[in-house]
This record gives structure tokens, C-alpha cells and sequence, in this order.
């Protein structure tokens, strides 16, 4: 739960989820109420209100308020119930470098608002927050898509086309990977005009990882896109298997014989120095685009836990289409 909350926060996907989603989640490993116990009365609610902006915590020129509103437009958008209040642009003492402060609430009343500052760097395409460094601007996930679009090679599924596109970060060991593909099966059902490509990512903490990976390059190779999916999905199943080296072999040979391959011929092409250099091209490609941990989206230029409820990330998806002019 820490880890997903630290995601959450983490201004790279500026996804920033209502914290009423963390909450009903944290709820759920809560033991119920014993059945004496009558339930709390219902606390009236309101919409938040935030202190008036002062003139004289504006002193820096760039960004402007219009700027910043544009920004979180693009990012927090989908959620219709977020609501925000520029409340400073401050210059500092680094020559170029601005502080902006912004107040977030919920128009519900059920979350707490709090204080969101970040600093935007000289040229105002970057900003900071915290440890994090992510694109700011009107559109801040253009240069990611395009990225994505030029060297986003692994297997894909759906459409040809590259107007909505789904990149799957995932590594075949993790388990919060497993978990999400209920996730991904649905989005493709609900989604059959985007493209859903699927790239590697195998961290180093898994030590079958990798080598699951290079067998998915080669399947891929020799069967194509069904044989490819039907192998993962394959793997998936039986990831407890990959906890040793052993088992790892039975497993990764029972999804390719399922994908309708032979693991012999598999395995000579997975111990090939160019499999391994795809899957090692896949990692640099999460790495350069900042994704710092398995399951992870990039919808369209921008950064989304895949495991997310399944709701919002419709919602996210929808909104992004909205963004970039597609039509459902």
C-alpha cells in the first residue's frame, strides 16, 4: 500500500488520484465492525474554500497563472471533482527558476485539500517536485508520445495505428504485473480502436525476469502476436513457478508449448545476444522515459499506474482522447 501511495504522489505521472480512491482502498484491509456496533453519523460536507491569492506572491514573470491553470488542466482534468487555486508564482534566489504553490481540494468535501508546490525550471519545460522531474506546459506528454511512438517496438495487439497508444511496461515476475491484466484485457475490450504494445521491463530484484522476457522476444519472433499473448498470459498463471531457476525453465516451456511452439527452438533463440539486446533496448526505453516501476502505462505520452481502478483508468484514457482530438 506504501508503494502505491508513493506513486500517487509522485509528480512524474501527475496522475496525482482523488485521495478518496487511497482511502477506500486502505479500507479494505481494515477488519469489519462488529455487528453491535451502530454506524457513525454521516458528517455534512462541503466544498473546500481556499484563501484569497495575494498580488504580492506573484513576482515571478514566467510561468504565468494561465500557464499553470493549462498545465494542471491537461493533468488532473479527468477528475471532475478536483479543484485548484493558483495561489503563488514566486521568483527565487536561482536566476530563472520560479516557485509556484497551488491549493487542491475535492468539490465533494470528502478529501482533505492540501498545499501543492513545485518548482518550474528556466525555458518552462520542466518542473520539480520533490525527487521528481516531469515535462510542464499546456501539452506535457507531447514529447513522451512521441517517444513512444518512434521507438515503442515490443509485440502489440489492436489496432495498427498509433492515434491512441497504449504502452504496457511490464516485468513477467512482478506480481502487481499479473494483477493488473484484468486491467489490460478489459481496455482492450473497451478500447478496440487503440493500439496496446507490450514492452519489457524486467527489474533486477527478479532473477527469472529477464530470461522470461527473452523466451516472450522469441516467441513473438516465431509465432507472432496471438502465440506472443497467449505465452504471457501463460507465464502469468504460473509465476509462482519462476521463483527458481528450475521451475523457471518448466514454466517459461509450458508457455511456449501452449503458444503452440517448440521450447527447444525457444530457448536457442532466447540464449542469442540480439534477444538480449531487444530486451535490454525495451529497459532503456523505461528508463528514459522515467518509468521507475512495473506496471506502468504510457497513454498517449503520459504516465499511468496500470493498476489502477479500472474506472479511472477509463477515465484517464477518455480524457486524453478528448486532449488529443480522437474520436471513441
Amino acid at each position: 500500500m506504501t508503494r502505491f501511495i508513493g506513486r500517487l504522489a509522485s509528480l512524474a505521472s501527475l496522475v496525482v488520484l482523488s485521495s478518496s480512491a487511497v482511502i477506500a482502498a486502505a479500507q479494505q484491509q481494515v477488519p469489519p465492525a462488529q455487528a453491535e456496533q451502530a454506524p457513525a453519523a454521516p458528517t455534512p460536507q462541503a466544498q473546500p474554500t481556499f484563501p484569497a491569492p495575494q498580488k504580492e506572491n506573484f513576482t515571478a514573470t514566467t510561468p504565468t497563472k494561465e500557464q499553470v491553470d493549462a498545465f494542471l488542466t491537461a493533468s488532473w482534468g479527468y477528475d471532475e471533482n478536483r479543484i485548484w487555486q493558483v495561489e503563488a508564482i514566486l521568483k527565487t534566489q536561482a536566476e530563472g527558476y520560479s516557485k509556484v504553490i497551488v491549493f487542491v481540494g475535492d468539490k465533494t468535501g470528502k478529501d482533505k485539500p492540501f498545499r501543492f508546490p513545485f518548482i518550474v525550471a528556466p525555458g518552462g519545460k520542466w518542473i520539480f517536485f520533490g525527487e521528481e522531474l516531469s515535462p510542464f506546459g499546456e501539452h506535457p506528454y507531447a514529447d513522451l508520445r512521441s517517444m513512444m511512438q518512434e521507438r515503442a517496438d515490443g509485440t502489440y495487439r489492436g489496432s495498427v495505428a498509433k492515434d491512441l497508444e497504449i504502452v504496457e511496461f511490464a516485468d513477467l515476475q512482478c506480481p502487481h504485473c499479473k494483477a493488473a491484466q484484468a486491467n489490460m484485457d478489459q481496455l482492450l475490450a473497451d478500447y478496440p480502436k487503440a493500439r496496446f504494445v507490450f514492452q519489457h521491463y524486467p527489474l533486477p530484484m527478479h532473477a527469472e525476469a529477464k530470461r522470461a522476457a527473452e523466451f516472450g522476444v522469441c516467441v513473438a519472433k516465431q509465432g507472432g502476436s496471438s502465440a506472443f499473448f497467449t505465452y504471457v498470459a501463460s507465464v502469468f498463471d504460473g509465476q509462482d513457478g519462476l521463483a527458481t531457476p528450475d521451475g523457471a525453465t518448466l514454466t517459461l516451456n509450458a508457455g511456449v508449448t501452449k503458444a503452440g511452439l517448440d521450447p527447444a527452438k525457444i530457448a536457442a533463440c532466447a540464449a542469442l545476444p540480439a534477444t538480449a539486446a531487444t530486451v535490454d533496448a525495451s529497459a532503456k526505453l523505461a528508463r528514459d522515459a522515467n518509468v521507475n516501476e512495473t506496471p506502468t502505462l504510457v497513454i498517449n505520452g503520459r504516465l499511468v499506474p496500470a493498476n489502477v481502478p479500472y474506472e479511472t483508468l477509463k477515465q484517464i484514457i477518455d480524457f486524453q482522447m478528448k486532449l488529443d482530438g480522437i474520436q471513441k
